[in-house]
């Protein structure tokens, strides 16, 4: 993969819909969320047109903020998980990308106060379209032994969500950094659900 990539929400869609690109502008995923699901629900496209499923994002639970988010191959094998860390993410996002019982990743938002005020900013009228250009959320994944792998920052932006998810560490191996990437998606994802 060529970093920086960039997720781009697209914003007149009744589902959450974002396309995944490398820093030459090639298509790595395409990434739809289901809309009026109680469980959630998220496909994984190597297509805009949504014809090759990649990748399902499924939750364990119904409503929950420490819900745990099983990833699959399009083939039904599981690839692993991401789960909110429930009472610790009140305040401060903070989640585990899994293999198993192992906890391959964490993630964390780096400044809480920048998505609460986005989150109230984008609220008000007419005004809230212009919060793309004022607060930036940014969140650090790190290994369990705390080095930072990569940092997925939202970037300035009118009228849609733009973040761009530079690497700090050396690269990683296929299956990890596969994880990852699919971990960081569904993170902004449910992120930007809760604001």
């Amino acid at each position: 993969m060529s970093y920086p990539l960039t997720l781009r929400f697209k914003i007149l869609a009744i589902a959450r819909q974002l396309a995944v690109e490398g820093a030459d502008g090639r298509l790595l995923m395409y990434v739809k969320q289901k809309a009026f699901k109680l469980k959630e629900a998220i496909t994984v496209f190597a297509d805009r047109e949504q014809t090759r499923p990649l990748y399902r994002i499924k939750a364990d639970r119904i409503i929950d903020f420490s819900a745990t988010y099983a990833i699959e191959d399009a083939d039904g094998a599981y690839l692993g998980a991401i789960r909110r860390q429930g009472m610790k993410s009140l305040w401060r996002a903070r989640y585990e990308i899994v293999r198993g019982d192992e906890v391959v990743f964490t993630a964390s938002e780096e400044n809480p106060v920048a998505k609460l005020a986005n989150s109230l900013f984008e609220g008000i009228p007419l005004i809230g379209a212009l919060s793309g250009y004022v607060f930036h959320p940014r969140y650090l994944l790190a290994t369990p032994g705390g080095t930072a792998v990569v940092r997925a920052t939202k970037q300035a932006a009118f009228l849609e969500s733009v973040f761009t998810i530079e690497r700090l560490e050396a690269a990683l191996p296929t299956e990890d950094e596969r994880l990852l990437l699919i971990g960081v998606v569904s993170m902004v994802l449910l992120e930007r659900e809760r604001g």
